[in-house]
């Protein structure tokens, strides 16, 4: 049997094992958690509205004939949209105009007897009473013309109904009819929208709209936009001056530049509001963090924070709005507590 001999690196090894890991958690670079400002910033759910946004409905009776437009389509002022069977009121615009002409007629007639009438009274050989009947007659024949001509136009302009014309430029939201449809007078055949003109509107607490800045224009979050058209500063916002006495909220009305693509009537939005708080370090002043600290394990958003013996813990917090390289910590820390500002060299070092 050989000897068994002692190797004295494998203590030395087993020495260095022992050294607890979080020991060199003072080497992890950690930021202290500040109020990110003395404004809390909260967000208000709120939806998209078009300015110009009108239901264009039927004012006679009649089938469907012609849909110049389907949902989607966006249309010039004036194009025609719906056409409405109007056979019958073109028969009478045309009797209407035979009418005129007859009574143009007689009008013609009339007006050459009375000026007869006035030659033969100049000559003594008609008495006053005759010329006062032929002069009766004319003025009543003209009279019947100007009915006429009115009878006209009111059978033309009904007959204009027919045809449903576009108020505005603008895109076809919805279209609630179908070709051989019976129209009838206020039965709506599509809803239009003018898509450069949008805003944003949410319900805020009568608290927070008493305590916004005088002129304080909020930043407008579209959830369902790409990065680059996500946020929007509007160009101009509106308190309404009357409060909903159930739920105690004011409406926030906040006019989008023009042009934003893909944004409709209906969509999801929000807006952002700076509520000033008392202090930069109240309890409800959100505290700020290097986005680059946070954690994302399946369902859990969390932050890794130094313990009194600089050891790293893994603790859950929520999150409010992210500014640059900055994020907004709602809850789950406190002012002052610091952040491992690498999380993967925090994980390695627990």
């Amino acid at each position: 049997m050989h000897p068994i001999r002692f190797r004295p690196f494998a203590f030395a090894t087993c020495f260095v094992l022992a050294v607890p890991a979080w020991a060199f958690a003072a080497d992890l670079a950690a930021v202290a958690a500040q109020p990110a400002s003395a404004a809390a910033t909260s967000g208000f759910d709120g939806v998209v509205e078009a300015l110009h946004t009108t239901v264009v409905a039927a004012q006679v009776p009649g089938a469907i004939v012609q849909l110049g437009a389907k949902v989607g389509d966006r249309v010039t002022a004036g194009q025609v949209l719906v056409r409405i069977d109007a056979r019958a009121a073109d028969q009478n615009a045309a009797a209407s105009d035979a009418q005129v002409q007859a009574a143009r007629a007689s009008l013609d007639v009339a007006s050459k007897d009375f000026e007869r009438q006035k030659q033969l009274f100049q000559k003594n050989y008609i008495s006053q009473a005759a010329l006062e009947r032929a002069e009766s007659e004319f003025k009543s024949t003209q009279a019947q013309v100007t009915a006429q001509l009115a009878q006209s136009g009111a059978a033309r302009t009904q007959s204009g109904f027919y045809v449903v014309r576009a108020p505005f430029a603008g895109v076809v939201a919805e279209v609630p009819v179908a070709l051989g449809d019976m129209a009838m007078p206020g039965r709506p055949l599509l809803t239009l929208y003018d898509p450069t003109v949008l805003r944003v509107t949410a319900s805020v607490p009568q608290t927070v709209a008493s305590r916004m800045a005088a002129g304080q224009v909020p930043r407008v979050e579209l959830p369902g936009q790409p990065a680059s058209g996500q946020w929007v500063v509007p160009l101009r916002v509106q308190v309404l001056p009357t409060a909903d006495p159930g739920t105690h909220t004011v409406r926030l009305r906040a006019d989008l530049p023009a042009g934003q693509a893909g944004v409709a009537p209906g969509m999801f939005a929000r807006l952002w509001l700076q509520v000033p708080v008392s202090g930069a370090n109240a309890p409800n002043a959100p505290l700020s963090v290097p986005s680059t600290s946070i954690v994302r394990r399946t369902e859990m958003t969390g932050l890794y924070v130094l313990d009194p013996n600089n050891k790293p813990v893994l603790r859950q917090v929520r999150l409010g709005r992210f500014e640059g390289d900055k994020v907004e910590v709602l809850s789950g820390l406190a002012p002052g507590e610091r952040v491992v500002a690498d999380p993967q060299a925090a994980a390695r070092t627990r």
